[in-house]
């Protein structure tokens, strides 16, 4: 079963969503949300495995929900905007449904979502270790990511905002690396000084620095120093 989440402020179009997906048997509608902050709400309570996403909403857009989410489900995006299919796609939304939404595209939509559900669960269980892979969506001015945890470096902070390394991009979101760590999984991520966590699989070299800690070679080129106070503790973490 894939479980669902409609998120819209217009209810007749939450019935269309219910009506449309009716003929899917393998998908249970488990909530509706007519704004951004009840919708945060409901994925944080209900776990939902995809959203059902409109663009525009009064209060704040299907853009600023997914920005208020600390690790997102697959996404669908619904709008009746053509402006906004652009941006959607460089989000690399699963996919967009424009208004009124058409029962085949959204069939094809649903099964593209099965299929990269399928995809997590299946690295889930094979690795039973490690939580199933989490993504963290990203809006740096115009630009917007989807993000896998696994695949950002590193995290480093420049006053109220962290500024994330993933791949070539190095957006800046507006929360605090004190708010980020919380966040983070701490078998992954270390917090190696007060400017600086990394991802533990991103660590390429690990060598002494003249100041008594460490410095580390991230992949991608990255070089981050580790404070002497935490040098100690990095090593028996990282089983040094």
């Amino acid at each position: 079963m894939m479980r669902v989440l409609l998120v819209d402020d217009e209810r007749l179009a939450r019935a269309e969503l219910r009506r449309l997906l009716a003929a899917h048997p393998e998908v249970e509608i488990v909530g509706e949300a007519a704004n951004a902050a009840e919708a945060v709400q409901q994925v944080a309570s209900l776990r939902p495995d995809l959203l059902l996403l409109d663009v525009q909403m009064p209060g704040g857009s299907g853009f600023d929900m997914l920005e208020a989410l600390d690790a997102t489900p697959e996404v669908i995006f619904t709008t009746a905007f053509d402006r906004y299919a652009l941006q959607a796609f460089e989000v690399n939304a699963l996919d967009y449904l424009q208004k009124p939404i058409q029962a085949k595209r959204l069939a094809a939509a649903l099964e593209r979502a099965a299929f990269r559900l399928q995809l997590a669960r299946g690295a889930a269980a094979s690795a039973p270790a490690l939580p199933a892979p989490q993504k963290l969506f990203i809006k740096d001015g115009e630009r917007c990511w989807f993000v896998d945890y696994g695949d950002i470096r590193l995290f480093e902070s420049e006053g109220n905002y962290t500024r994330i390394y993933f791949g070539e991009n190095k957006p800046l979101m507006l929360r605090s690396l004190n708010q980020m760590e919380q966040k983070l999984a701490p078998e992954r991520f270390f917090r190696v000084s007060r400017q600086h966590i990394v991802n533990l699989d991103a660590v390429q070299q690990v060598a002494p620095n003249q100041a008594g800690g460490l410095e580390l070679s991230l992949a991608g080129g990255l070089r981050v120093e580790v404070s002497r106070r935490r040098a100690v503790e990095f090593r028996q973490f990282a089983a040094l």
